[in-house]
């Protein structure tokens, strides 16, 4: 998968994240069907150690109340296609 589509599919799946935010109440009881299917998601998305990690990470901050702001998906597609990259560039990984 070229990594733009993955960074539309990542802002497209935080955006729907963040629809259960705006739905109080509402919204917590739909990050309990949420937070399983987005952190399978994050693991195909992102293969490896990476999509473990993240998925993990989604897990935990869907199932928290309140941190749903924050977008897991394009947060982890940075680190792995802009901060993770330019470290293998300069030779330090």
């Amino acid at each position: 998968m070229n990594k733009y589509i993955k960074l539309a599919l990542s802002l497209v799946l935080d955006a729907i994240g963040m629809v259960s935010f705006t739905l109080p109440l509402v919204g917590e009881f739909s990050d309990l069907v949420w937070a399983p299917f987005s952190a399978f998601i994050m693991t195909i998305i992102y293969k490896g150690a990476t999509g473990k990690v993240a998925g993990l990470v989604n897990l935990f901050e869907e199932f928290m109340p309140g941190l749903d702001f924050i977008p897991t998906f394009t947060l982890t597609w940075f680190y792995k296609y802009v901060f993770t990259r330019r470290e293998n560039k300069d030779g330090i990984l």
